[in-house]
């Protein structure tokens, strides 16, 4: 990481989003920046992409894996959610303590890829109470907190709306209004989830609307932040547009490309 900014000089920060296991590249994410920003999605529990990663396949095998995939694609959520009850059935442990153990093996090693100082927030697929353990002290968590970055302040929103896929941080559309608003007016409104707007909610390649928040895109029109940051979306229909005066960017193609997001000023 770069030294802390002191006097006028420009500040840098790299942004990544959707992680899903890809520490290799987190360990290198922050490199010629003053900080990272990571905007949640650090599990890896099945890659569309990639069927044979993550730890639905490391459980149950490729060609379950190649079923279930194919059933969410479709929209048969009620299909998918009994074959995979069929299949954790079979496991002869409690459900919860298997994936909490694989859950917890990725966070060891990517909490320890976090460089300093990291700021991040929870995605959809975390596991918000286990952070607090694995979150170094030059990781800060934020959810519907803010924080200053060299002279701009950064709110931060996790965790997504609920959904037929019921992930694990899926909270009340009232709750995460609530959280925004307590976020308030900032330069950068860091979410996991989009605005709800059908360019930047819209999947091209698992061909669905992923769901968005009105609650921000209200806030985004009524604070004019001079950023909306955000992931979630991993092929959108546009990665990039303006609402007003505030620039909104989709950054979650971290797992793909291994590449941050890089924001200057």
């Amino acid at each position: 990481m770069a030294p802390t900014p002191a006097g006028n000089r420009r500040t840098r920060i790299h942004v990544v989003s959707d992680v899903h296991g890809n520490a290799r590249d987190l360990a290198r994410a922050g490199d010629g920046a003053d900080a990272l920003v990571c905007l949640g999605d650090l599990v890896l529990f099945l890659d569309y992409a990639d069927h044979s990663r993550g730890i639905f396949p490391d459980l149950f095998g490729v060609e379950n894996a190649d079923r279930i995939v194919a059933l969410r694609t479709a929209r048969r959520y009620e299909e998918a959610r009994e074959f995979g009850a069929r299949l954790w059935a079979g496991v002869g442990e409690d459900r919860a303590v298997v994936i909490e153990q694989a859950v917890r093996k990725q966070y060891a090693e990517l909490f320890a890829a976090f460089p300093t100082p990291t700021y991040a927030t929870y995605g959809n697929v975390d596991m918000p109470p286990l952070w607090r353990e694995y979150a170094g002290p030059g990781t800060t968590v934020l959810d519907g907190e803010r924080v200053e970055i060299g002279g701009w302040v950064f709110g931060f929103v996790g965790g997504g709306l609920r959904t037929p896929m019921r992930t694990p941080y899926e909270i009340s559309d009232e709750e995460y209004a609530a959280k925004i608003e307590a976020v308030g007016e900032v330069d950068v409104l860091c979410t996991h989830i989009p605005p709800e707007v059908p360019e930047l909610v819209y999947d091209t390649v698992a061909r669905r609307f992923e769901r968005g928040s009105r609650a921000l895109l209200d806030a985004i029109r009524r604070t004019r932040p001079r950023y909306s940051l955000f992931g979630h979306v991993h092929q959108p229909l546009a990665s990039r547009m303006r609402i007003g005066a505030t620039e909104c960017v989709n950054v979650g193609h971290f797992a793909g490309t291994g590449r941050p997001w890089a924001l200057e000023w």
